[in-house]
């Protein structure tokens, strides 16, 4: 295993570190092949009793997945779409669905690929340097890692803004929407370690966790921003379509909430028109599929999103050639139709040929 993937066992209990701070623990394809081998051989190992997965340095659990490798790759031919993000989803699903507890210190920076790894954990743990978004949409793609399993399922039409507009969100927000179940402050993450080498093990190891994790847990400071926006999210987010979500958030002339309208407006017209219906189609239909299908769905998505161009285009625009000025295509929402929509959906493999078609529900 390479030095991208550190790991410790103590106590019964496997740490694993993603260790890329100088690129912010972004996911590289021996990260995702060397964390699936450990949990896979901690699952039958008697000696290993929960695990914790955190991220190097002070910055970030995991900014996602190496995406500017990733375009690299696919332009210039040397990457294969379907093998990495199979696996990818295929780790994720099995965090899932994992036989013994798994912590998430999700401690900085949280973005796409690591919300695939730590939505999955049985206690994801905020901190006051978490920094939580599923921004897919400003690269011209949509939010996948599971999202159309986790964000479809969050209260109201907050799955949806999260997903439509990628917004930040820090450990009150978090824990206040249930992308999180913990806080930690500063001084508790430093103790964690510790405390977690002190546990005294019982039979049930998710009790003897949540009780180590309660001796240290406390208020997130300051109360939820979200919450006064909550109702209005709804307000806004519940319709249809994007085009009448956008009508809607025009129509806001409510004093407390119209700079917040007027600040979404102006994210969401620097998104992939597409990426956002075809985001809004997803997150609609995640609500009523099982976590395996929303792999499975998100897997055909990717395979379109690669061709249909904005992916490539959102990157070029802001991590390679940083002009900040992609060309989506189409430019203009009114111009995004229904059939290419549809497309995103239109798997490439039979149901018994699907690459994750082995994935339990």
């Amino acid at each position: 295993m390479s030095d991208e993937i550190l790991v410790d066992v103590r106590n019964h209990i496997a740490f694993v570190t993603l260790n890329r701070p100088q690129t912010l623990n972004t996911l590289t394809y021996g990260m995702i092949k060397g964390l699936a081998q450990v949990l896979e051989a901690w699952q039958k190992d008697d000696q290993v009793n929960a695990i914790v997965i955190r991220g190097a340095g002070e910055k970030a659990f995991c900014a996602g997945g190496d995406v500017r490798a990733i375009h690299d790759g696919f332009k210039s031919g040397n990457f294969d779409l379907v093998t990495f993000f199979a696996d990818e989803y295929r780790l994720d699903h099995f965090i899932h669905r994992y036989a013994k507890p798994i912590v998430a210190l999700m401690d900085g920076i949280v973005m796409g690929g690591g919300m695939g790894i730590a939505q999955g954990a049985q206690f994801r743990i905020a901190t006051d340097r978490t920094r939580m978004a599923m921004p897919e949409t400003a690269i011209g793609l949509f939010p996948d890692v599971g999202a159309s399993y986790f964000l479809s399922r969050l209260e109201g039409a907050m799955g949806i803004y999260l997903g439509l507009v990628g917004q930040h969100i820090r450990a009150s927000d978090i824990l206040r929407v249930g992308l999180a179940d913990v806080y930690l402050d500063t001084h508790a993450v430093v103790a964690l370690e510790q405390r977690l080498a002190d546990i005294s093990w019982t039979d049930d190891r998710e009790r003897d966790i949540k009780m180590a994790l309660n001796t240290l847990a406390s208020e997130a400071p300051g109360a939820a921003s979200i919450e006064t926006i909550v109702d209005v999210i709804d307000d806004h987010f519940s319709h249809d379509t994007v085009a009448e979500m956008i009508a809607s958030l025009l129509r806001e002339t409510r004093a407390p909430y119209k700079d917040w309208a007027a600040q979404t407006l102006a994210t969401l017209a620097k998104r992939s028109p597409t990426a956002m219906c075809v985001t809004l189609e997803q997150l609609r239909r995640g609500r009523k599929m099982s976590l395996a299908n929303c792999f499975r769905m998100e897997l055909d998505m990717i395979h379109e999103a690669f061709y249909q161009g904005d992916f490539m285009e959102g990157v070029r625009a802001l991590l390679v050639d940083k002009d900040q000025n992609p060309r989506w295509n189409p430019t203009e929402l009114s111009a995004v139709t229904q059939a290419s929509v549809e497309r995103f959906f239109d798997s490439p493999w039979d149901d018994q040929e699907h690459p994750l078609a082995d994935l339990k529900p």
